[in-house]
């Protein structure tokens, strides 16, 4: 009975591009970027980072086991984050007020210890939230969940499992519809086929979705490399750590990261036409599309690719900057 609930996974060979019009993709694309552009003032002087390898996968595979579709999963990761986030900034407030009174100083242990006990109560909140904005597939049912955490051990009622969903929205100001950066690698792929682009954006797409997991995957060793880069130094400062998290919230950036990465995979002949595509659609720097994507392309086929001796990343990454300053 449990089975015949779920629904199918999504497959990525079922997405369709060109069937919307030019004047609603561009509508789309302006109102995508606008948000991109509040995010990354937002992220400014945020504190901490939940985007970590094993709650990722734990995220995917929990999604996978549900058998939802790709966006919920990332959807549901960042829900996780700024849920998290918002948690560790008011135990971090209150931490720094002196404290007037033992019981004030027990509260506050208090918080921090339940913060860590519902973990995973919280998590598997974020992705039920998430399929709920979903509009194509069910959601996930409070019986799934709470089969689910009474598998781990966690004997938590249905009565419970609703309070923690109402504390995740109540947190965010129930602001829960976030843009992920799928939705910002879709948008573009789109663009990129109106503008006649050599490569398929099906084709794109499927490698897009593989190196989009990859990249939640490993979130700090690439954006690590990127930020070393960016500032030509093997050690960066607390303060250039600071102040790089509002790159790691550009959504836009990561998907013509995305999108140029997958281009090479697919065809590095025509990884300079994408980019010079990528870069008229979004006017990001044709250097920081090289930055990005090289450090996606280290990072996912390493420094050689299968069966070839020859360091094509780092090869393909001098390409592009060449064919960036003929562009220009």
């Amino acid at each position: 009975m449990e089975g015949s609930l779920r629904p199918r996974l999504a497959n990525s060979s079922d997405f369709q591009f060109g069937a919307v019009a030019t004047e609603t993709i561009e509508n789309a694309l302006l109102h995508l970027a606008q948000q991109n552009e509040q995010a990354v003032k937002e992220a400014a002087g945020r504190m901490g980072n939940f985007r970590e390898s094993r709650i990722v996968e734990f995220v995917f595979l929990l999604s996978e086991q549900w058998c939802l579709e790709k966006s919920v999963s990332y959807q549901a990761v960042e829900i996780l984050e700024r849920f998290m986030v918002k948690q560790a900034e008011n135990i971090c407030q209150q931490a720094t007020i002196q404290p007037r009174a033992k019981t004030e100083l027990q509260n506050w242990r208090a918080l921090k210890e339940q913060l860590f006990n519902k973990f995973i109560l919280r998590l598997v909140s974020c992705v039920q939230l998430a399929s709920k904005l979903s509009f194509h597939y069910k959601i996930v049912s409070n019986v799934t969940v709470l089969n689910f955490l009474q598998a781990l051990g966690y004997m938590y009622t249905k009565e419970e499992l609703l309070e923690s969903e109402l504390d995740v929205l109540k947190s965010l100001n129930f602001q829960i519809n976030l843009p992920t950066p799928l939705a910002y690698v879709e948008m573009l792929l789109e663009v990129l086929g109106y503008n006649g682009c050599l490569v398929p954006a099906t084709q794109l797409h499927t490698t897009c979705l593989t190196l989009l997991d990859l990249v939640y995957l490993l979130h700090e060793p690439i954006y690590e490399s990127l930020l070393r880069a960016s500032i030509e130094n093997s050690t960066p400062s607390q303060l250039q750590g600071e102040k790089f998290i509002s790159v790691k919230e550009d959504f836009m950036l990561l998907a013509v990261g995305i999108i140029a990465a997958s281009a090479f995979i697919q065809n590095h002949e025509c990884w300079s036409q994408v980019v010079g595509h990528l870069q008229s659609i979004t006017g990001i720097a044709l250097e920081s599309i090289a930055e990005f994507s090289y450090a996606i392309l280290t990072h996912s086929v390493g420094t050689h690719t299968p069966g070839q001796q020859q360091p094509v990343p780092h090869k393909a990454a001098r390409a592009l900057r060449t064919a960036a300053s003929s562009n220009t």
